[in-house]
């Protein structure tokens, strides 16, 4: 096993290295599965990648945790193969298959090389289609899943997001975990399971990227090949939910001596025009490092903590500009009287010419190091299809981070920066803080 995993390990580094332009190439199969490929014959290698909308907010109600469960057993046997012989069988292929979910997607990796490629996508094949769910595998992954409950119940950084997201979204899917509870992952049953996975592995949801030595043609035949037996429908996709929150405090009790927070309000959307600007403006208040407002505020004139930073996060059907930030429980109500400090100050004034030539400088020499490989790149087209980004986005994503100018960012501060709602949430035993 470890000659394959020093195998397949060599190849994502070594293939597709970085270029000065993407060529994507856009493929529609005779089923009618579109892809977006980079194709790149100078390696025996091929990645794949798919995304299915919808993941873990697919829920039926009273079955959470449903499409995590089903998401963790597609590898547990498929076909003919139990679970230990579907490893021994991509081990012997040198094939990769990776199964993972968000609260808005199923995601598949595949990784195999070219003279290995109808083999590896026949045991894919069979992992995607004729998934087993044999009940001693149920047991033992819902026995990890309900492992990992326990611990995440444990851990301050896992309550506080539990605790912002509940408050936040209540009822919605998105206001709890996608691993679901103790109680409802043990009152799941198989045909849960299958439910799950009829409504979540569907062709009308599928986006596809691909990147190594395949061609078009290659490749639209290996869609058909792949997801012909999959249903032609899912469950409806979850509904959109506004975000709104006051500003404030909200403090979950725990005994540890540093509290961690998260803060933030309502964020913007990926197809927003302003979004580009935000991005930017997210970069220089809490997203670069060490050159960031906020560290540099929190962290390094007053070390108050060792790490603080901002983010957007454009889900599917709602928008959240978030940050989190740990402090000792006797430093935690300051570092909040910072950070509010500086979020207004951003809001009302925006940012220097400094600040903002530095931004830029950082986001177009980082944005070609993340083409590093097939597996990369592959991820990077499957991203932006569910985006909705056009296919010429990564050779002109610069070019717009470098149109952004200083109104743009003033304008966008003074929309999106909300002191009014930053919400505060706080896990430990804060001092000089009530909720």
């Amino acid at each position: 096993m470890k000659a394959f995993g020093s195998l397949i390990a060599a190849l994502l580094i070594a293939a597709a290295p970085l270029r000065a332009e993407i060529d994507i190439t856009e493929v529609t199969s005779p089923g009618g599965v579109n892809a977006w490929l980079v194709q790149e014959e100078t390696i025996p290698f091929v990645a794949l990648e798919l995304r299915f909308k919808g993941g873990g907010s697919l829920d039926l109600p009273g079955k959470r945790g449903a499409t995590n469960l089903m998401v963790g057993l597609l590898e547990e046997g498929a076909g003919d193969l139990d679970a230990r012989e579907f490893a021994e069988r991509a081990e012997s292929l040198a094939a990769s298959f990776d199964f993972d979910i968000s609260d808005d997607a199923v995601s598949i990796s595949a990784r195999f090389l070219t003279e290995n490629q109808d083999e590896a996508l026949a045991l894919l094949r069979d992992a995607i289609t004729q998934p087993r769910f044999d009940q001693a595998a149920i047991d033992r992954v819902k026995a990890q899943i309900v492992s990992g409950i326990r611990s995440d119940a444990q851990d301050p950084d896992d309550l506080v997001g539990a605790a912002f997201d509940s408050m936040v979204f209540g009822d919605h899917p998105y206001g709890s975990s996608i691993e679901g509870t103790e109680e409802s992952v043990a009152a799941l049953t198989r045909d849960d399971l299958l439910s799950a996975y009829k409504g979540a592995l569907a062709r009308d949801r599928v986006y596809v990227g691909a990147a190594g030595d395949i061609s078009a043609e290659g490749l639209a035949a290996l869609m058909d090949k792949l997801l012909e037996d999959l249903p032609e429908t899912g469950l409806p996709q979850a509904p959109d939910i506004d975000v709104s929150t006051e500003a404030g405090v909200t403090v979950v009790p725990f005994d540890v001596p540093q509290s961690v927070a998260i803060f933030g309000h309502e964020g913007i959307a990926r197809d927003d025009p302003d979004f580009f600007a935000a991005f930017v403006l997210n970069e220089i208040l809490g997203g670069g490092g060490f050159e960031a407002r906020l560290m540099e505020e929190v962290r390094e004139k007053r070390g108050l903590t060792y790490g603080v930073y901002s983010y957007l996060v454009p889900k599917d059907h709602a928008a959240l500009y978030l940050g989190r930030v740990s402090s000792a429980n006797d430093r935690i109500a300051e570092a909040i009287a910072v950070i509010r400090d500086e979020w207004s100050k951003m809001a009302e004034n925006g940012v220097t010419q400094e600040e903002l030539d530095g931004a830029k400088t950082y986001l177009t020499g980082a944005y070609p190091l993340r083409f590093d490989g097939n597996g990369p790149i592959a991820n990077i087209l499957v991203g932006m299809q569910m985006d909705g980004l056009p296919v010429d986005y990564v050779n002109t994503r610069n070019a717009q981070v470098e149109a952004i100018t200083l109104e743009d960012i003033k304008r966008v501060a003074a929309r999106i920066l909300k002191p009014e709602a930053l919400r505060f949430v706080v896990v430990g035993q804060p001092e000089g803080l009530d909720s």
